[in-house]
């Protein structure tokens, strides 16, 4: 009776150690037809807009009814840069001509978030009558002195078109949207046989102490930086400007212990903002050392190097840098194409296929 039993729980254990077994090898066949990359950077990079472009490339866009759910994070956007640019002009000592003092006040009654899916008729008529006036045209041209959302123009130029009745959102209004992220996204995605697994990480300074939990095992790190914000202070320390805290982020990430080997995706990205910033806010004044005057070509080398040279690791370490429009989606198909061979190349050495 003891030898029946015993056999039994033999059977059983050994059933159990086989299904174990055939879960690792599962696991292992899937660990090789996925890739893990972590996306970086500081705040406003245009990390969750390179999601939002995957999601246009890989899974075919956006149905009627995510589009819609965008109206109150676009409205609010635009309502948000309206009133910071009215908050800022006091201090900026631009006077705001005195037939938009009722416009200003309907701006500045409002919440911080606008709710309902139609922009109602005087908010709409304020935002048209104040990006009508000079004053708020020449505070948005000193936006480097306070914060300012980079859509505010584009949503300001769109008002008719978000206010008029059946909107809903196109691509690039949704790609322009901005929601702080916080905790930590996961999107995937998959092309031929490879699935790819993309996380995103809040990117202001309080978010930074929960990166630690994505860190292992990723095939290589996506690291965004906003060429544009080279004149611009952080939102959480007016005191720190942009770019050197995203020096600074880039040389704790590159050198971390956690990723000796990882190879790195540098996109330098908000070119097109970058470019036009350029000739009325030289870099010069931001970075001494820098001798290129407004030529574009050499001010993204410096900035390049800047980045590419705090990498103490060139031997076993690669950086593949690639100049970016994050909301261009025709450029990021490119740019992702491109970065898929790259991606595939370090996924097959890692699977000891290469």
């Amino acid at each position: 009776m003891g030898c029946v039993q015993s056999a039994g729980i033999d059977d059983e254990a050994k059933a159990r150690n086989d299904e174990i077994e055939s879960q690792l090898k599962r696991d292992r066949m899937m660990a090789k037809n996925e890739i893990k990359m972590l996306l970086l950077g500081a705040g406003e990079s245009g990390k969750s807009t390179v999601l939002k472009q995957m999601k246009l490339i890989h899974h075919g866009g956006y149905n009627d009814g995510e589009r819609d759910s965008y109206k109150e994070i676009i409205f609010s956007n635009t309502i948000q840069s309206m009133r910071a640019i009215l908050e800022a002009m006091p201090s900026l000592d631009i006077p705001l001509q005195p037939q938009n003092d009722a416009r200003r006040a309907v701006i500045l009654s409002l919440p911080p978030q606008i709710e309902g899916d139609v922009l109602p008729r005087d908010v709409a008529d304020a935002v048209r009558g104040l990006w009508r006036d000079p004053a708020v045209k020449e505070a948005v041209r000193r936006s480097r002195e306070f914060q300012l959302n980079d859509s505010a123009v584009y949503y300001f130029n769109a008002i008719d078109r978000m206010a008029a009745p059946g909107y809903l959102p196109t691509d690039q209004d949704i790609l322009r949207s901005r929601v702080k992220t916080t905790g930590i996204t996961e999107t995937t995605f998959k092309v031929g046989e490879l699935t790819y697994r993309l996380f995103d990480v809040g990117g202001q300074r309080s978010e930074r102490k929960k990166w630690i939990h994505c860190f292992e095992n990723v095939t290589a790190l996506v690291f965004l930086v906003s060429l544009s914000e080279y004149d611009q202070m952080l939102y959480e320390d007016e005191s720190v400007n942009r770019m050197q805290e995203a020096l600074t982020l880039f040389d704790s990430i590159c050198n971390s212990r956690w990723f000796v080997k990882t190879s790195i995706i540098l996109f330098l990205n908000k070119i097109d903002l970058f470019a036009e910033k350029l000739p009325r806010s030289p870099l010069g004044d931001y970075f001494p050392d820098y001798n290129g005057g407004d030529n574009y070509d050499a001010a993204c080398d410096y900035l390049l190097h800047r980045f590419v040279s705090l990498n103490q690791s060139a031997a076993t370490k690669q950086i593949y840098a690639h100049y970016t429009c994050a909301t261009d989606t025709q450029q990021i198909k490119f740019v992702l194409s491109a970065i898929q061979d790259i991606l595939l190349q370090l996924h097959l050495r890692e699977c000891g296929l290469l």
